[in-house]
């Protein structure tokens, strides 16, 4: 789980991160994998690619790639965003490791034509590289007072669960699909 505050579960007792809870319903399911939860909070999409070969030390199978949501609250460019994305995602497939992306929205502060372009990243990667998309993370939750902590940014743990059946959604029938393959 390649991503920032929201993966490392900030504000959040360990075990209520989504990564977390993931690793629960992987269990539940009776699947044979580890959830490695490789959040660093405050970390953009640059961040991620700079430390990407440390988390991809050992038997990787699937790469959660949870990143952008830094790069939009600080309007960064989203050519930018998209190439970091792209270099990830290439070197991971490199590797004949899984890619699942989770994309993330802007805020609206930086305009529309921003948030358009932002938005259209997450989706126009995954076309190109056949990845399986949560389209948003968030979904669910982001705008949710009672679902965030005070800062309106990072999950409750309740939101947090909410976020990791986002997550689970996209993530369950690949994680399957690798147990009959095994």
């Amino acid at each position: 789980m390649l991503g920032d505050s929201l993966t490392a579960g900030l504000g959040l007792k360990p075990q209520e991160a989504y990564p977390a809870v993931l690793q629960e319903r992987v269990d539940a399911a009776g699947l044979h994998y580890a959830v490695v939860n490789a959040g660093v909070s405050g970390d953009t999409s640059a961040g991620g690619l700079s430390r990407l070969d440390w988390s991809l030390e050992g038997d990787v199978r699937v790469l959660v790639v949870a990143l952008g949501g830094n790069d939009g609250l600080r309007g960064l460019q989203t050519g930018e965003l998209e190439k970091n994305l792209a270099a990830i995602i290439e070197r991971a497939q490199g590797r004949h490791v899984t890619v699942v992306l989770a994309g993330m929205e802007a805020p609206p502060n930086f305009g529309e034509a921003y948030t358009v372009s932002f938005h259209q990243v997450y989706p126009e990667l995954a076309a190109r590289y056949h990845l399986a998309i949560v389209p948003f993370l968030l979904e669910g939750v982001a705008g949710s007072e009672s679902l965030n902590q005070r800062d309106g940014i990072h999950p409750t743990a309740e939101g947090a669960r909410i976020v990791a059946g986002n997550v689970w959604r996209v993530l369950d029938p690949i994680l399957e699909k690798g147990r009959s393959t095994r």
